[in-house]
């Protein structure tokens, strides 16, 4: 056989082809066992984008109920601690919808007992919350409720409204642990619930939770009277229905005063869902229980 000048030998293509080969079998292999990339947060489709909206347009009502239905999907029931992507995704959609219930702090639809179905803790949030929160075997509920509290003094009696924020763990067998707290709003002022000085760290260290205090807590100006403010009062286990044991916390302690307070900012609220962010990064979804 006759090489011309410059003609790769036989052998040496045969050679670097084998190479090649083994190369490409290599990469594949590799891949195979290489983790997948985490996957990305589902894109949601506009409401304007909806396939369906060319036939008949949706109201806006039906959009936000299947907006709610499909965070409510989303939502693992056996773990109430859940910082998904999806999660986060359908919260950020259903808040910058504009869907939501205005002055939602005040408005009559937060009045009332709400199930705390998840909650995307941040690490600002106390360890004992993350744990409580994270025992999804029991059943945690926060009751909005009004009142009635009478004002005896020298000339004359009178009845007032004042808003309490109660926190109840259930335990079944008729025992709960209650956490009753004083709130304030525009609608009901508590003139005694001053702004929150202190972070909550002690020595440095998170214990209690790390709360957003002087600018990083001011209230969204875009969204007027979304924020109800507490402080920590009073709380009781109550056992079998039989018996209170009162909670081992003494929260009116002017020591601990500035420590129990917080917030909760309302950023969205139906008549059958809310979604609320704490002073310490914490979002919260809820659903509201039928009247009893």
């Amino acid at each position: 056989m006759i090489l011309r000048k410059n003609t790769p030998c036989p052998f040496i293509i045969i050679v670097l082809s084998m190479i090649a080969g083994t190369l490409d079998q290599s990469l594949a292999f590799q891949s195979f066992f290489r983790p997948k990339p985490p996957s990305q947060p589902p894109k949601l489709r506009p409401p304007s984008q909806d396939p369906n909206a060319g036939a008949k347009p949706k109201s806006v009502g039906i959009q936000r109920i299947q907006l709610e239905d499909e965070l409510l999907s989303s939502i693992d029931t056996s773990k109430r601690l859940d910082n998904s992507y999806e999660i986060d995704y359908l919260i950020s959609q259903l808040e910058n919808s504009g869907w939501s219930i205005s002055e939602p702090a005040i408005a009559q639809q937060v009045i009332g007992k709400w199930k705390l179905l998840c909650t995307t803790n941040a690490d600002t949030a106390s360890p004992i919350q993350k744990k409580a929160v994270d025992a999804s075997q029991f059943n945690i509920y926060q009751d909005i409720i009004l009142k009635d509290v009478t004002d005896d003094n020298e000339m004359n009696t009178s009845t007032t409204q004042r808003l309490i924020v109660s926190q109840i763990v259930k335990f079944g067998l008729g025992s709960q642990l209650c956490v009753d707290a004083l709130a304030s709003t525009s609608k009901y002022p508590l003139p005694e619930l001053t702004e929150r000085v202190g972070t909550g760290k002690i020595l440095g260290v998170n214990i209690l939770g790390v709360s957003k205090v002087g600018e990083d807590a001011k209230e969204d100006e875009n969204n007027p009277d979304a924020r109800i403010k507490f402080v920590f009062d009073e709380g009781r286990f109550t056992i079998f229905n039989f018996f209170n044991v009162p909670y081992p916390v003494p929260f009116r302690l002017p020591i601990f005063r500035d420590a129990v307070k917080g917030w909760i900012d309302i950023t969205y609220l139906s008549d059958r869902m809310r979604i609320s962010r704490g002073n310490k990064g914490t979002t919260f979804i809820l659903v509201k229980e039928k009247d009893e």
